[in-house]
Parts: structure tokens; sequence; C-alpha cells
């Protein structure tokens, strides 16, 4: 078996059908499997996959574990050489498999690789960044990546053709060498969503490998199908995740240091908010609603 491919799903059965025709109609030319983890889907996903999807391998659970659980279960059952982690809300592109498993199969440096993520509408959507730092996350949080690209990559100049080495990829996408996981360890389960692949990334890089982005394999990302039906717990989920992050990595002192930075940009946005009033509906009702969840985020924080 060359590749095991690992999709965490919860209650977005139309996305994953999608998906798995998309990967059983562009299959790699080498054996894979397809490993699909229910996290206690409401929708129907489950008895789709049965009817639908029978050569894929379903596991159930009866509570949502969360994406890094949800992986690992399924992790710990692959027999490919190379792991892909691919979210259920996208779609592979013909050829998109086999380059990734060619790429690593010709770059033994590589423990990682990433494809080139397409938003629905073909446009690039940012797929990789340099890991997490305080100065990177306050340049980020006050938007001034649009001044100069330090928080996050600078993607729309990259050649397109040729891959390119980072620091961390997106996990909608991210083939993983299975022998650097029994190495490594596989994601840590204290995250239950989002930074659990930057921190995968993060120990495969401190253990001698390399991490590249692939552009001439080609993933569409619909992006946050599943995350959007609890939106406001998710966007609390995504700060207390980075927060772990730096408790893990760099220590208390950190972790304070960033509460501070969170602290200071979510009262900023609160504090502009009124300026929404001023901008059409749709405009509007999304800049308050960021406003709310920035103050719920500051009401966490002393217990984050």
């Amino acid at each position: 078996m060359i590749l095991s491919i690992v999709i965490v799903n919860w209650n977005i059965r139309d996305m994953l059908a999608q998906c798995l025709e998309s990967v059983y109609a562009h299959p790699p030319q080498n054996q894979f499997e397809v490993l699909v983890i229910d996290n206690a889907s409401t929708d129907g996903s489950a008895a789709m996959l049965r009817v639908r999807f029978p050569q894929a391998r379903l596991i159930e659970n009866r509570e949502n574990v969360g994406f890094a659980r949800g992986n690992n279960q399924a992790i710990q059952q692959t027999t490919g050489d190379y792991v892909l982690l691919l979210n259920p809300d996208t779609q592979v592109r013909p050829g998109a498999l086999q380059t990734l498993v060619d790429f690593m199969q010709e770059h033994p440096e590589a423990g990682a690789a990433g494809a080139y993520i397409l938003n629905p509408d073909g446009s690039l959507q940012t797929s990789c960044y340099p890991v997490p730092t305080l100065s990177r996350e306050l340049w980020r949080l006050f938007h001034l990546d649009a001044l100069h690209a330090y928080g996050v990559y600078h993607m729309n100049d990259w050649d397109v053709k040729s891959p390119r080495q980072v620091e961390a990829l997106l996990g909608a996408c991210l083939m993983v060498r299975r022998s650097i996981l029994d190495q490594t360890g596989l994601l840590d389960e204290d995250y239950f969503i989002y930074t659990e692949e930057i921190d995968l990334c993060y120990r495969i890089r401190q253990a001698g490998w390399s991490i590249f982005w692939v552009p001439c394999a080609q993933v569409v990302h619909y992006g946050g199908q599943s995350t959007r039906q609890v939106a406001t717990d998710m966007f609390l989920r995504l700060y207390q995740s980075k927060l772990l992050y730096f408790r893990k990595h760099h220590g208390p002192l950190a972790v304070l240091l960033y509460k501070l930075i969170l602290l200071a940009s979510g009262l900023f946005r609160v504090l502009i908010s009124p300026f929404a009033f001023l901008e059409s509906a749709p405009r509007r009702q999304e800049h308050l609603k960021l406003a709310q969840r920035y103050w719920r985020l500051i009401a966490a924080l002393p217990g984050l």
C-alpha cells in the first residue's frame, strides 16, 4: 500500500460525497486506501458512505472527538507509506494525488508536502504559513501584512510551477511520510481543532525534515463548511489552540504576552465596530458579528 487517505467528517454529507467522487475519479496510479472518520454526524453521512462508497473504510464515532483525535484514529489503522490528511470539503483535481506521491518518492528529504489550494472561484487560497511567533501574530492581527508580508507568505508572487520549501502547511490537504509519524508522533490531541497541523509541521522540521508546497498538485477547498455551523465557538477554539501552541513550544511568558496581544487587538476591533454602520448591510452584519466574537474572546482570555 502506497497511499492512505484519511478524511474526518462532521455533518457535511454532500461535500463529503463530492470529495470522495473526486478521489475515486482521479486516483493515484499506485494502490491506495481511503479511511473516513465520521464524528457523530446527524445528517446521514455514514449511511451515504455505506451505500455510495462501500470501498472506503468507515469508522463511526458516537461523539465528536475533534479533528486531531479523529485523524489519529484513522492513521493508526493505515498501511500506506504516505498518509494524506484530506478535508471533506475539498475536491481533488486530476493528477493531484499522483503528483504528491511522486514528489515524496523523488524527494527523500521531504517529510510532508501540500497542494496548491484553490478557492471555489479558482483563485489562490493561502495554504502554507510561516510558523507563529509573537511578532508575526501581532503583525497579522493588526492587518499589517497589507503593508508588508511578514505574518503570512506573499504567495501571489510565487512560481506556480516549482515546489517551494515552507514552514507549515494547511491541514486541508497534507501528505506526510508515515515513517515520520512513527518518529515524531501523531497529531497532538490536546488540539480539538485548529493549529494541530502547524504543531505537526513544527515537530517535523525540528526532527530535521523539510516541508514543501507542491503547486503542480491542485485541490479545491471550500473552507469552513463544518466549522461555520458553530462559528462563534470555533472562533474561540482557534485562539485557544494558538495559546496551546505557544504554551507548548514557547512557555508561560509567551502565553501571557500573546494574551496581551489578543486583548489589544480585540479591544481595537470592538472600538472601531461603530464604523460598521457606515457600510452596506452585509458588510455591516459581518463586522458586527466579528466584534461580538472578539468580546467573547476578551471575556474568555483569563481562562484560556
